[in-house]
């Protein structure tokens, strides 16, 4: 089989199956509309065919049903050549996931928006597919504050992500580099924070600039259709506003909730280079408020049955600036505080109770677990497991994303010709050979793990062209290793899965990736320097930039 993700079990498959043709029904019990919906608009502009409505029972058809017996994100996918296809799901989602496993077997021609093909027969052999997720949290993270991506290529993001079985959409809105969400009573957020004077060109060590001004941001209209979007493809979304670090683009918009008592704020522009920012948010009841005031637009963008989750950010929060202000002392010696660690606790279990109150969950990088943590919100563990360890122990729940394995911003090879290397080299084989769950969890403490997250960070992902070489083939392999019940990582066989990504390079090149060929980059996908020397763009460094 050629199937990514792996299926938990086939049965088969045989010759004589399913040859679709243009008699062939479609059939959606209740609760399967929305299936229903992208299987005609997707397989059936892809093969030509009408998929018309049909009864149940039919032969000659694609039939979907819910079986409330099976989990939810559980299928079984019948072929045969009497009935066609039968999915049965747990839920909507699970029937959807199954709808992916038929588009894989119809072959890489269903992934095109037209018929390359047309009147050739396609027969799908007779076998029975029965599959289930490993991790119910299968996430992938995207920053679009450094490089901000239009709404057409934040919708394809998330056709990719369904195509390989992932299900949630971290969605990076806002840093020092940009505020991409626009908030209607702030309205200077996008106004000033979302644009950008230049860009650094490399990473930070780089002495290259772009000078061209950046920037973009989505208006709330754009969110709701990203949302919605997401929804019809059972992908929920976690929109991260990044506080009380990472702040400036913030701060440049509206000075007052800088420091002002030690920096002069009003002169802070967007930050146009790399790197942790000393310019950080005010413990003030003001910033408490301007930001309360951004997360109740917020949370009507993101309705809670999409989005139970908010990410707040929470890492690299230098303490600089509270250590000098005067203010920031005050606040400590009024709250009754140790020091400013707890002072960011404070800051974070603010905006916890803040969320709990109206029925949705924190979650923010592994630094929130400094001076305490509050007791439902969640952790994302990036700076490796250790992180995630300790808030399983403590009885949080964990997302694992460590940096060393899964930050695809990363390299995926050691040499000259990789377009502005940073980062950790990590190889398609690292990636299928990462495992959530570290041996020091087990029992009640493992249970804690949600799931997994794959981050991609886009400081030097100038366009969607740069991003996809990143994630791709790597996030194929981290699908896999998010859904597939595989064995222990160094046990993985990895030559199966090269050969099954055979196969799957060309449903790639059908949905028109620009992923990283098995053999290097192509000439156009290089990137040196103006003068041919990529290490001008800024050294290599082996290991990673900071969390950004």
């Amino acid at each position: 089989m050629d199937l990514i993700p792996a299926p938990v079990s086939v049965e088969g498959p045989q010759s004589g199956g399913f040859v679709p043709d243009s008699a062939t029904t479609l059939w959606a019990a209740p609760g399967t509309e929305g299936t229903e919906r992208w299987l005609r608009a997707t397989l059936g502009a892809a093969l030509g065919l009408p998929l018309a409505p049909g009864p149940p029972g039919g032969s000659n058809a694609v039939s979907l049903r819910v079986d409330e017996s099976m989990a939810p994100e559980e299928y079984r996918l019948d072929i045969t050549a009497e009935w066609g296809a039968e999915i049965h799901g747990g839920s909507a989602a699970g029937v959807f996931w199954g709808a992916q496993t038929l588009r894989q077997l119809l072959g890489p021609k269903a992934f095109r928006r037209a018929p390359v093909s047309p009147g050739v027969r396609q027969e799908i052999p007779r076998q029975v597919i029965e599959d289930r997720p490993r991790f119910g949290w299968r996430g992938v993270m995207l920053d679009v504050s450094r490089h901000f991506m239009p709404k057409d290529g934040v919708l394809r993001f998330l056709d990719l992500m369904a195509a390989h079985k992932l299900n949630v959409f971290h969605f990076h809105l806002t840093d020092d580099q940009g505020w991409r969400v626009q908030i209607k009573r702030y309205p200077k957020l996008t106004e000033v924070g979302a644009w950008r004077s230049r860009t650094k060109y490399g990473h930070r060590f780089s002495d290259i600039w772009d000078e061209k001004p950046h920037g973009g941001y989505y208006t709330q209209d754009d969110i709701r259709e990203i949302v919605a979007y997401a929804a019809e493809r059972h992908i929920s979304v976690v929109p991260e506003i990044d506080i009380p670090g990472h702040s400036q683009a913030a701060i440049s918009a509206y000075p007052e909730l800088g420091n002002t008592d030690v920096v002069d704020t009003s002169a802070l522009e967007v930050w146009d280079t790399w790197g942790v920012n000393p310019n950080v948010l005010a413990p003030s009841d003001n910033t408490l408020r301007f930001f309360e005031g951004v997360f109740e637009e917020l949370l009507d963008l993101f309705p809670a049955a999409t989005s139970p989750f908010i990410h707040i950010g929470g890492d690299e929060c230098p303490k600089d600036q509270w250590k000098r202000s005067p203010a920031a002392q005050e606040r400590i010696r009024e709250l009754g505080l140790a020091d400013e660690d707890e002072l960011q606790s404070w800051f974070i279990r603010h905006f916890d109770g803040w969320l709990s109150a109206r029925g949705r969950r924190l979650i923010g990088w592994d630094e929130i677990l400094e001076g305490g943590l509050a007791p439902g919100a969640a952790v994302s563990s990036w700076r490796g497991y250790a992180g995630g360890i300790a808030a399983a122990k403590a009885g949080h729940d964990v997302v694992m994303c460590p940096e060393q394995q899964v930050y695809l911003d990363h390299r995926q090879a050691g040499g000259a010709d990789e377009p502005m290397p940073i980062g950790y080299v990590r190889t398609l084989e690292d990636v299928y050979r990462f495992e959530p769950v570290p041996p020091e969890l087990t029992g009640a403490d493992a249970a804690h793990v949600l799931g997994t997250q794959a981050n991609v960070w886009t400081e030097v992902m100038q366009d969607r062209s740069r991003v996809d070489y990143q994630l791709f083939p790597r996030l194929s392999a981290f699908a896999e290793v998010a859904w597939s019940a595989l064995p222990a990582s160094a046990d993985r066989d990895f030559t199966d899965f090269e050969r099954r990504m055979t196969v799957h390079y060309k449903r790639l090149d059908a949905l028109g990736v620009d992923y990283r060929p098995p053999g290097g980059p192509l000439p156009w996908q290089r990137r040196p320097a103006p003068n041919g020397d990529s290490a001008s763009l800024g050294r290599p460094i082996e290991g990673p930039p900071p969390n950004v």
